[in-house]
């Protein structure tokens, strides 16, 4: 994924209206769930997670395979 990308990307899944979690995942396999938007900051291609219980997660835009979650619907029924 390019910087561009990258940062466009979470930000509009941090940004979405009402917040719904989603998934990143990584070239490495790992996975990390964003279960609230303040828990994510997004710089230049680098992003900071900091996960339940306090545990951060540091990853760049080399780093993720892709970004999970429904963009489509944004509706809230």
């Amino acid at each position: 994924m390019d910087r561009e990308t990258f940062d466009s990307t979470l930000q509009t899944f941090r940004r979405r209206t009402p917040f719904r979690p989603f998934t990143v995942s990584l070239v490495n396999g790992g996975r990390l769930e964003i279960d609230h938007p303040e828990a994510l900051v997004v710089r230049d291609g680098v992003a900071l997670f900091v996960g339940p219980g306090g545990v951060p997660a540091v990853f760049d835009y080399e780093g993720v395979a892709q970004v999970i979650g429904d963009l489509a619907n944004t509706s809230t029924d």
